[in-house]
């Protein structure tokens, strides 16, 4: 049983697979595998037969002629066959990690000279562990200085009519 699928994006995703076919037999990068030049043909017909590439409306949206994994392994094939590289898997950093802004503040005529390898030191300076200090070792706090976090208590209203529960 066919799905209904939009006729623009049907001949848009039939277009796709031809472009693809077509410039790796141009030869510009790599030569297709067995697999993949299957996986064009396979597509191809499943689109120009049924409407659409794929049955489960799980794997892509229902207006769609190809699933969303059909969709990027033909990126793939694309880019492998114009000859562009892939990038692969690659590891993202987490979420809160944000890169360093570069200075701004200098300009390239300010710059200091780099260290001759001479004077570079050949490895960075081992770090150590910190280390627990007694108590008695640290000097006092000055009178006077003692800080608090907090110097006053909240101060604390009731609002009348705040909350109204009813019993039962």
């Amino acid at each position: 049983m066919a799905r209904e699928v939009d006729e623009r994006k049907k001949r848009a995703a039939l277009r796709k697979l031809r472009r693809a076919a077509l410039l790796a037999e141009q030869g510009l990068g790599p030569p297709l595998s067995d697999w993949e030049r299957e996986f064009l043909e396979e597509v191809e017909g499943r689109i120009e037969k049924f409407g659409s590439a794929f049955a489960d409306p799980m794997k892509g949206s229902d207006g769609e002629a190809l699933s969303s994994l059909q969709q990027a392994k033909l990126r793939e094939i694309d880019k492998k066959a114009r000859g562009k590289p892939t990038r692969g898997f690659q590891n993202r950093k987490p979420m809160g990690m944000k890169r360093k802004p570069p200075l701004r503040d200098q300009e390239p005529d300010d710059m200091p000279d780099p260290p001759d390898a001479e004077d570079a030191p050949l490895s960075p300076p081992a770090r150590s562990k910190p280390a627990l200090v007694p108590a008695s070792s640290l000097s006092p706090p000055e009178p006077g200085k003692i800080t608090r976090l907090r110097q006053t208590k909240p101060k604390l209203t009731v609002i009348e009519g705040g909350s109204k529960k009813t019993e039962n």
